[in-house]
């Protein structure tokens, strides 16, 4: 492979960043990496050939930074830009930066951008296109009654879209006319804070579609051609969670057909790339355009696994001017393949966005795993909460799905909190496994996805008592004492005792919260963090990340954090309920007060809106009385600071 550019900038961070950077290092081209303040020292940085600081830590002052970008070019000698996908990705702003300045944007032109990058014009574009569209309304009249009124005509349920968005973001379902308003005024402020733009449109909401898109490439030459389709049905909150190629629900006419659409559309804005047509798709077979992403999806690797292409380098080659190196007949599906996001959020906690440290990175060998991680990586709260990519490749879907399963199960991430028992829950549910997941599946689902499982407790509880009393000394001397040790602990924020006896040989006696006493035995502690235990005569592994006041351990394809409280008083508590406060749920910025200082306010009426990983958070007042607020707009606020006091009125 060669490519025809000498040195490639990458426009983004993370995953992505250094995914473009080993297809273009294949290629002979050399990289640079752009950075924030808080990703001075993060992977995609240290990946680079060279590496260039463009602004503070917010994405509006670095990452959307048009000016720093290009300024960044100038100061590295670079000849093109990847804006990876996300932040400038689907710019035509930024694309038409490139083009002035003399850089080679490798992407669509900024027309073609500008076409699809609004929904309400794309819209209208496809429907003249002759491609099916799902009835709404995409009028420029943005009154909160026009709105509501068009909402009644389409009819109920209606999907309120930004017109500027994705990911999720300026999204809302509404059932019914009684809240609409309300949800209307909350996707727009999301919207104007994430791009900037408050404008929406409406959609009639179609209930349990599939979400289906096509993966397009376009060159220069009027040459265009599908890779077929990538199932992207199971989702949260509207942001995908588990993609796959081909999809189970669509059969090889209903591909082509989806896919001659699509290429059409593609053609019909002489479009120049890698695009993505995502469709809505019934039960009857049914399909409807919702949107075009101008850009490389985060689930292209599905793509690259089942047609043997590497999406990156055809990208490099059409923006260098090359044609298409193969035609429609040519593309060829083999076998199966799906993908994860590993993100860093607490499911058990609304899907609260997490930040922090990651202590322990081991991702999978036998999965191809997209990441800029490693031990000590820092997790910012000011951008996306994914971390991670998991896929995995199979003759068959149930060859990939259990090959995913697994590979998930023997990765660790410790540090934060993931989501990453409930991606194994998801893939090994009857109806995903089924292949019959439809975009209402973690909804319908979502309590057994996130049930407590009494099995799986029981045995880290045992395993967090057997590390407490082992300490960082390891293996146990054979002069210890044999007494008994009392040992209290929180494990995963539930507080638990245990009384530990010592018989010897690597084995105790553990009786947790007063039941009868198990036996443990300590098998092997090799020194890497690994740990081999038996308990009822089952020999197990676990990893482990010992911190200066905690445990974080890998246990059964979960990740578990211990705090050892045996030397911690009990609090007592007198009895007069809340103290008032109301405390920040996880690291973010404040974007709004919604009540000002001296107010009288009931209990759980919204008080602050704090911004974390692109999500919006509303904090409530925990009771009734005067409020007393403790932060501004604009700050950066931590888990647990206190934003606002409700003090007696």
């Amino acid at each position: 492979m060669s490519s025809a550019f000498h040195k490639i900038l990458i426009a983004n961070r993370g995953e992505i960043a250094v995914r473009v950077m080993r297809t273009a290092r294949a290629m002979g081209c050399r990289t640079v990496a752009v950075y924030s303040s808080a990703d001075a020292d993060a992977e995609h940085v240290r990946q680079a050939d060279e590496a260039v600081w463009i602004g503070e830590s917010l994405p509006a002052q670095s990452y959307l930074n048009i000016a720093a970008i290009v300024e960044a070019t100038h100061a590295s000698g670079a000849d093109a830009v990847h804006p990876g996908y996300g932040f400038l990705a689907e710019n035509a702003a930024f694309a038409q930066a490139c083009r002035d300045a003399g850089l080679v944007f490798i992407g669509p032109s900024p027309e073609a951008i500008r076409a699809m990058g609004d929904k309400a014009g794309a819209k209208r574009l496809m429907q003249t296109a002759g491609v099916p569209c799902i009835p709404g309304y995409q009028g420029e009249d943005q009154r909160t009654e026009k709105l509501a009124a068009e909402a009644a005509r389409i009819g109920w349920p209606v999907m309120i879209k930004a017109t500027a968005g994705g990911g999720g973001r300026g999204m809302r379902l509404v059932t019914s006319a009684a809240n609409f308003a309300e949800q209307l005024h909350s996707a727009q402020s999301e919207a104007l804070n994430a791009f900037g733009d408050a404008t929406v449109i409406l959609e009639r909401a179609i209930v349990a579609p599939r979400h289906i898109e096509i993966q397009v490439f376009a060159d220069r030459h009027g040459n265009a051609i599908h890779l077929g389709e990538r199932d992207c049905s199971v989702q949260r909150r509207h942001q995908k969670v588990i993609e796959e190629a081909p999809s189970p629900a669509v059969s090889g006419a209903l591909r082509e057909r989806m896919g001659a659409t699509a290429v059409a559309a593609a053609k019909a804005i002489a479009y120049e790339g890698a695009g993505t047509l995502e469709f809505l798709l019934d039960a009857e077979g049914q399909y409807w355009f919702m949107e075009m992403n101008t850009r490389l999806q985060v689930e292209h690797p599905v793509t690259e696994a089942v047609t043997g292409l590497d999406l990156v380098e055809l990208q490099l080659r059409v923006a260098a001017g090359e044609p298409l190196p193969l035609t429609q007949q040519e593309v060829r599906i083999a076998g199966h393949a799906i993908e994860v996001r590993l993100c860093a959020e607490d499911p058990q906690q609304g899907f609260l966005p997490q930040s922090g440290t990651l202590t322990a990175w081991r991702p999978s060998p036998a999965l191809r795993t997209e990441h800029a991680l490693r031990d000590g990586a820092a997790v910012p709260p000011f951008y996306d909460s994914m971390i991670a990519k998991l896929v995995a490749h199979g003759r068959t879907r149930e060859e990939a799905r259990q090959r995913l399963v697994a590979g998930l199960q023997d990765t660790v991430a410790l540090g934060l909190s993931t989501n990453q028992q409930l991606l194994q829950r998801a893939l090994s549910h009857d109806v995903f496994a089924s292949g019959a997941a439809t975009t209402a599946f973690i909804g319908d689902h979502l309590e057994s996805l996130l049930a407590a499982d009494a099995v799986d407790d029981t045995r880290a509880a045992l395993l967090a008592a057997l590390l407490l009393q082992l300490g960082e000394r390891g293996w146990p001397s054979p002069l210890a004492h044999t007494l008994p040790n009392s040992l209290r602990f929180s494990l995963h924020g539930v507080v638990r005792a245990a009384r530990v006896t010592p018989r010897g040989g690597g084995r105790f006696d553990i009786a947790l919260d007063g039941a009868a006493p198990v036996q443990l035995a300590l098998l092997a502690l090799p020194g890497d963090g690994s740990l081999r235990f038996s308990c009822g005569g089952l020999a197990e592994q676990a990893f482990v990340a010992r911190q200066a006041e905690r445990v974080d351990f890998h246990f059964r394809g979960q990740s578990f954090r211990l705090e050892n409280l045996t030397h911690v008083a009990v609090a007592r508590t007198d009895g007069t309920g809340s103290d008032g406060l109301l405390r920040a749920s996880m690291n973010g910025r404040v974007i709004a007060l919604l009540v000002a200082e001296g107010d009288a306010v009931a209990a759980g009426q919204p008080l602050v809106t704090l911004e974390a990983m692109k999500m919006e958070h509303v904090h409530c007042a925990p009771r009734a009385g005067r409020v007393a607020l403790h932060v501004a707009v604009g700050a950066q606020v931590a888990a647990r600071h206190v934003v606002a006091q409700v003090a007696d009125a």
